[in-house]
C-alpha cells in the first residue's frame, strides 16, 4: 500500500468518524424515535404551545410581558373553580418552591390565573401575582374539581413547556424548576 493510499484511507476514516453521528441522528429523527427516559418530572408539552400572543392581565391592569429583563420563567398556577384553603396552601407552596431557588429566585415569577380570587387573598403571598387569562389559552389545563390546582411552566419566550396535574409533588416540581432556571 502506497503512502498516498494510506493517507486517503485515513482521511476517509476521519470523515466517517464525524459523519456517523450526524447520519445516525438524521435516521433516528426520520423514524420519529425519542429517548424513552427523560429527566423531567412534569409532563412535557409536545409541541410547546406558543403563548407569546396570549393576553394575561394582572389585577392592576398591566399585561404580562415575555421579554422582561427581570424574569426568566413563568410558573402558572391554574386553580379550579372555587379556590379555597387547600388551593391557597398549594399557592403558598409554589411561593416557597420559588424561594428555595436562592440566587435564581428572581428568575422565576409565579402567576395565579383566576378570575374569581380576590387580590387581597394573595396579598400575604408576595411576589405571587394574580392575573386573568383573557384569551383562555390555558383553560384546558385547569382542573375540574373545586379547591384543586394544576401548574404549568412557560419559558422566557412564551412557550408552554411543562405541566403538572392536580396532586403534583412540590419537591419534584422544584427539581424541574431548578434545572430549568440554571440554564
Amino acid at each position: 500500500m502506497t503512502p498516498r493510499t494510506r493517507n486517503r484511507i485515513g482521511l476517509l476514516l476521519i470523515m466517517a468518524l464525524f459523519l456517523a453521528p450526524l447520519i445516525a441522528a438524521y435516521v433516528l429523527n426520520a423514524l420519529d424515535w425519542r429517548p424513552g427516559g427523560t429527566r423531567n418530572y412534569g409532563t412535557l408539552i409536545e409541541p410547546p404551545q406558543d403563548l407569546s400572543a396570549a393576553r394575561f392581565v394582572f389585577a392592576d391592569g398591566r399585561t404580562l410581558q415575555w421579554k422582561d429583563e427581570d424574569w426568566s420563567w413563568t410558573v402558572f398556577a391554574l386553580p379550579g373553580p372555587g379556590c379555597a384553603e387547600k388551593c391557597l396552601a398549594r399557592i403558598e407552596e409554589l411561593r416557597r418552591v420559588r424561594l428555595t431557588l436562592n440566587q435564581n429566585a428572581y428568575r422565576v415569577r409565579v402567576v395565579v390565573l383566576d378570575d374569581t380570587l380576590a387580590p387581597e387573598r394573595l396579598a400575604s403571598l408576595k411576589p405571587v401575582e394574580l392575573a386573568r387569562d383573557v384569551d383562555g389559552k390555558l383553560a384546558a389545563l385547569r382542573p375540574g374539581g373545586t379547591d384543586e390546582i394544576a401548574v404549568a411552566f412557560a419559558d422566557p419566550h412564551g412557550f408552554l413547556a411543562l405541566r403538572y396535574p392536580v396532586g403534583y409533588d412540590a419537591n419534584l416540581l422544584r427539581k424541574d424548576l431548578a434545572r430549568l432556571v440554571k440554564r
